[in-house]
Protein backbone atom coordinates (compact mmCIF):
# COMPACT_ATOMS: atom_id res chain seq x y z
CA UNK A 1 0.00 0.00 0.00
CA UNK A 2 1.38 3.50 -0.95
CA UNK A 3 2.29 5.63 1.69
CA UNK A 4 -0.79 7.96 1.00
CA UNK A 5 -2.97 5.37 0.67
CA UNK A 6 -1.66 4.46 4.26
CA UNK A 7 -2.15 7.79 5.69
CA UNK A 8 -5.64 8.42 4.38
CA UNK A 9 -6.60 5.35 5.68
CA UNK A 10 -5.49 5.32 8.77
CA UNK A 11 -6.43 8.84 9.09
CA UNK A 12 -9.93 8.48 8.14
CA UNK A 13 -10.81 5.84 10.50
CA UNK A 14 -9.28 7.19 13.39
CA UNK A 15 -10.95 10.61 13.10
CA UNK A 16 -14.24 8.70 13.01
CA UNK A 17 -16.44 8.78 15.94
CA UNK A 18 -15.74 5.53 18.08
CA UNK A 19 -15.50 4.74 21.66
CA UNK A 20 -11.55 5.55 22.22
CA UNK A 21 -12.03 9.29 20.35
CA UNK A 22 -15.83 9.98 22.57
CA UNK A 23 -13.37 9.33 25.74
CA UNK A 24 -10.91 11.96 24.74
CA UNK A 25 -13.57 14.34 23.66
CA UNK A 26 -14.70 14.35 26.71
CA UNK A 27 -11.50 14.25 28.59
CA UNK A 28 -10.54 17.65 26.62
CA UNK A 29 -14.03 18.75 28.23
CA UNK A 30 -13.46 18.08 31.97
CA UNK A 31 -9.66 18.79 32.13
CA UNK A 32 -8.23 20.47 28.80
CA UNK A 33 -5.53 19.14 26.81
CA UNK A 34 -3.50 18.95 29.21
CA UNK A 35 -5.62 15.98 30.54
CA UNK A 36 -5.94 14.78 26.66
CA UNK A 37 -1.52 14.44 26.85
CA UNK A 38 -2.02 12.99 30.21
CA UNK A 39 -4.46 9.74 28.50
CA UNK A 40 -2.10 9.59 25.42
CA UNK A 41 0.08 6.80 27.00
CA UNK A 42 -3.06 4.53 27.74
CA UNK A 43 -4.28 5.22 24.24
CA UNK A 44 -1.02 4.08 22.48
CA UNK A 45 -0.49 1.31 24.92
CA UNK A 46 -4.33 -0.10 24.20
CA UNK A 47 -3.73 0.04 20.34
CA UNK A 48 0.08 -1.71 20.76
CA UNK A 49 -1.30 -4.37 23.38
CA UNK A 50 -4.09 -5.33 20.25
CA UNK A 51 -2.28 -4.10 17.07
CA UNK A 52 0.95 -6.46 17.61
CA UNK A 53 -0.38 -9.67 18.12
CA UNK A 54 -2.80 -9.38 15.42
CA UNK A 55 -0.12 -8.13 13.19
CA UNK A 56 2.20 -11.32 14.20
CA UNK A 57 -0.25 -14.17 14.57
CA UNK A 58 -3.78 -12.57 13.61
CA UNK A 59 -4.66 -13.97 10.03
CA UNK A 60 -3.50 -17.47 11.33
CA UNK A 61 -5.27 -17.11 14.15
CA UNK A 62 -8.22 -16.32 12.87
CA UNK A 63 -8.16 -19.42 10.48
CA UNK A 64 -7.53 -21.77 13.31
CA UNK A 65 -9.99 -20.38 15.69
CA UNK A 66 -12.84 -18.83 13.33
CA UNK A 67 -14.81 -18.04 16.77
CA UNK A 68 -12.15 -16.16 18.32
CA UNK A 69 -12.97 -13.29 16.16
CA UNK A 70 -16.83 -13.63 17.00
CA UNK A 71 -15.34 -13.75 21.06
CA UNK A 72 -13.20 -10.49 20.92
CA UNK A 73 -16.38 -8.55 19.04
CA UNK A 74 -19.04 -9.47 21.67
CA UNK A 75 -16.49 -8.52 24.61
CA UNK A 76 -15.88 -5.29 22.66
CA UNK A 77 -19.65 -4.83 21.98
CA UNK A 78 -19.87 -5.68 26.00
CA UNK A 79 -17.51 -3.40 27.00
CA UNK A 80 -18.75 -0.54 25.14
CA UNK A 81 -22.25 -0.53 26.73
CA UNK A 82 -20.92 -0.55 30.06
CA UNK A 83 -19.04 2.43 28.74
CA UNK A 84 -22.48 4.14 27.99
CA UNK A 85 -23.92 2.75 31.02
CA UNK A 86 -21.88 4.24 32.93
CA UNK A 87 -21.62 8.13 31.20
CA UNK A 88 -25.27 8.26 31.56
CA UNK A 89 -25.72 6.97 35.20
CA UNK A 90 -23.19 8.91 36.60
CA UNK A 91 -24.55 12.02 34.94
CA UNK A 92 -28.15 10.51 36.97
CA UNK A 93 -26.20 10.18 39.94
CA UNK A 94 -24.86 13.22 40.15
CA UNK A 95 -21.50 12.26 39.19
CA UNK A 96 -21.44 14.49 35.47
CA UNK A 97 -17.57 15.15 36.48
CA UNK A 98 -16.30 11.57 36.97
CA UNK A 99 -13.00 11.91 35.22
CA UNK A 100 -12.16 9.56 32.49
CA UNK A 101 -9.44 7.21 33.80
CA UNK A 102 -6.78 5.99 31.58
CA UNK A 103 -7.44 2.21 32.68
CA UNK A 104 -11.06 2.87 30.89
CA UNK A 105 -8.74 4.41 27.66
CA UNK A 106 -6.48 1.83 27.59
CA UNK A 107 -9.30 -1.28 27.66
CA UNK A 108 -11.58 0.93 25.34
CA UNK A 109 -8.56 0.85 23.12
CA UNK A 110 -7.77 -2.89 23.17
CA UNK A 111 -11.13 -3.51 22.44
CA UNK A 112 -12.21 -0.92 19.62
CA UNK A 113 -12.71 -2.42 16.41
CA UNK A 114 -10.90 -0.37 14.83
CA UNK A 115 -7.91 -1.96 16.30
CA UNK A 116 -8.72 -4.93 14.02
CA UNK A 117 -8.35 -3.15 11.15
CA UNK A 118 -5.61 -1.51 11.67
CA UNK A 119 -3.78 -4.82 12.85
CA UNK A 120 -5.05 -6.74 9.92
CA UNK A 121 -5.44 -4.56 7.22
CA UNK A 122 -3.60 -1.64 6.93
CA UNK A 123 -0.25 -2.27 8.35
CA UNK A 124 2.23 -4.15 6.37
CA UNK A 125 3.54 -7.46 7.28
CA UNK A 126 6.00 -6.97 9.83
CA UNK A 127 8.35 -8.96 7.92
CA UNK A 128 7.93 -6.10 5.47
CA UNK A 129 10.84 -3.18 6.33
CA UNK A 130 7.98 -0.53 5.88
CA UNK A 131 6.20 -1.89 9.00
CA UNK A 132 8.47 0.30 11.92
CA UNK A 133 8.28 2.97 10.04
CA UNK A 134 4.39 2.42 9.27
CA UNK A 135 4.25 1.97 12.55
CA UNK A 136 5.85 4.84 14.23
CA UNK A 137 3.64 6.66 11.74
CA UNK A 138 0.79 5.45 13.27
CA UNK A 139 1.62 6.14 16.70
CA UNK A 140 1.90 10.17 15.57
CA UNK A 141 -1.77 9.95 13.88
CA UNK A 142 -3.00 8.44 16.83
CA UNK A 143 -1.44 11.35 18.81
CA UNK A 144 -2.53 14.30 16.57
CA UNK A 145 -6.24 12.39 15.83
CA UNK A 146 -6.31 12.36 20.14
CA UNK A 147 -5.37 16.30 20.33
CA UNK A 148 -8.39 17.02 17.73
CA UNK A 149 -11.37 15.50 19.78
CA UNK A 150 -9.98 16.89 22.88
CA UNK A 151 -9.94 19.83 21.10
CA UNK A 152 -13.20 19.39 20.35
CA UNK A 153 -14.18 18.20 23.83
CA UNK A 154 -12.72 21.47 25.30
CA UNK A 155 -14.18 23.74 23.23
CA UNK A 156 -17.47 22.70 24.56
CA UNK A 157 -16.48 24.31 27.99
CA UNK A 158 -15.14 28.06 26.77
CA UNK A 159 -18.28 29.88 28.25
CA UNK A 160 -20.41 30.01 30.90
CA UNK A 161 -22.93 27.19 30.08
CA UNK A 162 -20.07 24.91 29.95
CA UNK A 163 -21.12 22.52 32.82
CA UNK A 164 -24.49 22.09 30.80
CA UNK A 165 -23.02 21.68 27.49
CA UNK A 166 -20.18 18.75 29.08
CA UNK A 167 -23.96 17.21 30.90
CA UNK A 168 -25.04 17.46 27.30
CA UNK A 169 -21.65 16.04 25.45
CA UNK A 170 -22.00 13.40 27.78
CA UNK A 171 -25.46 12.24 27.29
CA UNK A 172 -24.48 12.38 23.31
CA UNK A 173 -21.17 10.18 24.16
CA UNK A 174 -23.09 8.00 26.42
CA UNK A 175 -25.91 7.13 23.20
CA UNK A 176 -23.24 7.24 20.54
CA UNK A 177 -21.51 4.52 22.64
CA UNK A 178 -24.70 2.43 23.24
CA UNK A 179 -25.36 2.97 19.08
CA UNK A 180 -21.70 1.34 18.55
CA UNK A 181 -22.27 -1.00 20.89
CA UNK A 182 -25.25 -2.09 19.36
CA UNK A 183 -23.98 -2.06 15.66
CA UNK A 184 -21.68 -4.40 16.97
CA UNK A 185 -24.18 -6.84 18.14
CA UNK A 186 -26.35 -6.71 14.88
CA UNK A 187 -22.83 -7.21 12.96
CA UNK A 188 -22.12 -10.28 15.03
CA UNK A 189 -26.17 -11.70 14.71
CA UNK A 190 -26.21 -11.28 11.25
CA UNK A 191 -22.66 -12.63 10.00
Amino acid sequence: MAITAFVFGVLALLLAPGPTNTLMGLAGAQGGLSRVVRLLPAELAGYVTTILPLSFLGAQLFQSFPGFGVALKIIAAIWIALLAIRLWTSLSLGKGEREISATRVYITTCLNPKALIFGLVLLPSPESAEFVPRFALFGAMVIGVAMIWGGLGMATQLSAAGTKRLAILQRVASAWLLFVSLSLMFNIVRT
